[in-house]
């Protein structure tokens, strides 16, 4: 399989109608970036497909839609007004601005993060291993200072400290906050987990990597509530579930490891968390978050809103505050994991090159693309065939162009089927249906496409 850069896969992704440059008629906005026709498909299906496995298929979950405007006490509670912040530093010489951490991981490849070392440790880390500025070479920063991550407005029409509001940074909050409202009305018994796809924002100081670090961002977040002292097994399972679902999906696996991370590492609050790292061209680099956050969320809104957030377990008649578990991954770091393990480039015996996107046809943005052999003969038939398929699966349609270069386009955008229309299918009331990967050609009744192509869309 044909690697590809990052330069190369934003250049492609923008040639093909994935992924544009926000705002770009204007010079654009730094870290924004908008999701053309194929790049908002594959979104879709990305969260479609997590949506399938995580809260529609199994048993212990549901799902919720929360706000993304909170009310202040949220973030308080949470310690996110307090201590969501990140080490901030400037070179004094050329004035670039860097985050302390992030420093640390570069250097040493991701070996070393930098997550849970303090300030002190930070600047000695950075002073003993000589780590200079990336930008001139210089060894001169500021003192480290926190920097907060959140996004503040005002709600309303004068703005004081009282009409403050932030854009959350998360979306596991509006979870806790509902723990009660779910569990009550849907009468769920411990241990269960509420999933939720959302967007979350966060004012990075170095965003980057093209859409893997963004100010704005969608994640798909479980909470899994259970009794304490059986969330280490309940984190272990969803740490490999976690993991198989990568895999089902196409990401390549040997791509994919498991980071736990060591005592020194881990938030105060947690007492196990892996991360499932993908490795990126620049390096491995953080895709899924799971973590055993102990009662620290339940327990800390409890105390802050002096609401009972208890559980009472039918089976013993206690009460206790649930432990959580957390699965938490970016919808835009998945997207990108699954493109990076999909593209591909074949030469062959005559020299030509065929660009082929190998996305499961679960994700792939149109999962037929419907072409008349010739306009004229076939477009009226080709397009009756396109309103068909349509109804039960995204369809395309093409009829410009020779059918050897229309079948090159549908490749490269990752298009798993081409249905060719020709004079059999007038005559007959077949078509001829294309493989992607295999470039075989068969031939299938237009009525038997359907739940051809529909048996290929499970994973």
């Amino acid at each position: 399989m044909q690697k590809i850069t990052l330069d190369g896969l934003v250049a492609y992704l923008k040639e093909q109608g994935f992924v544009f440059q926000g705002s770009e008629i204007y010079g654009g906005l730094a870290n924004a970036w908008d999701y053309g026709p194929l790049g908002v498909e594959l979104k879709r299906n990305i969260k479609d497909a997590w949506w399938k496995k995580f809260v529609r298929e199994n048993k212990y979950n549901v799902g919720l839609d929360s706000a993304i405007l909170m009310n202040k006490e949220v973030w308080v509670a949470s310690g996110h007004i307090g201590s969501f912040s990140d080490p901030l530093v400037d070179c004094k010489k050329c004035h670039s601005r860097y985050r302390a951490d992030k420093l640390i991981e570069d250097f040493t490849h991701g070996q070393i993060t930098g997550d849970g070392m303090s300030n002190d440790e930070l600047t000695k880390f950075i002073n003993d291993n000589k780590i200079v500025c990336p930008t001139c070479g210089a060894l001169d920063y500021t003192s480290i200072r926190q920097f907060n991550l959140m996004f503040k407005t005002h709600m309303g029409v004068i703005e004081d400290a009282k009409t403050e509001v932030y854009l959350r940074p998360e979306t596991a909050q509006g979870i806790f906050v509902n723990f009660k409202n779910v569990q009550r009305t849907t009468r769920r018994k411990l241990p269960f987990g509420v999933g939720q796809i959302g967007k979350s924002f966060r004012n990075e100081i170095t965003p980057g990597n093209f859409i893997f670090r963004t100010r704005e961002f969608e994640q798909m977040e479980l909470e899994f509530f259970c009794k304490p002292g059986t969330e280490i097994d309940w984190f272990s399972y969803w740490r490999n579930y976690c993991m198989g679902f990568l895999k089902s999906i196409g990401v390549d696996g040997d791509k994919l490891r498991f980071r736990d991370h060591d005592k020194k590492e881990l938030s105060f609050y947690s007492n196990a968390t892996t991360d499932i790292e993908f490795e990126f061209p620049w390096g491995f680099g953080e895709l899924w978050g799971i973590a055993s956050r102990t009662n620290y969320d339940l327990n800390a809104h409890m105390t802050h809103s002096k609401e009972s957030l208890e559980y009472l377990d039918p089976e013993d008649n206690t009460k206790y505050i649930p432990y959580v578990v957390e699965p938490s991954v970016g919808v835009e770091r998945m997207l990108l994991s699954v493109l990076f393990s999909a593209y591909d480039e074949e030469t062959d015996q005559n020299g030509q090159t065929r660009t082929v996107l190998r996305l499961h046809p679960a994700l792939a943005p149109y999962k037929v693309a419907v072409l008349p052999l010739i306009k004229k003969n076939h477009a009226e038939k080709a397009n009756e065939i396109f309103e068909l398929y349509s109804s039960y699966f995204q369809t395309t349609y093409d009829e410009t162009a020779n059918i050897g270069k229309r079948y090159r386009r549908e490749d490269a955008i990752g298009t798993p089927f081409c249905v060719t229309v020709d004079d059999n299918t007038l005559a007959e009331g077949t078509v001829t249906v294309r493989d992607r990967d295999t470039m075989e050609q068969i031939s299938l009744k237009i009525e038997d496409v359907i739940p051809y192509v529909l048996g290929k869309l499970k994973f």
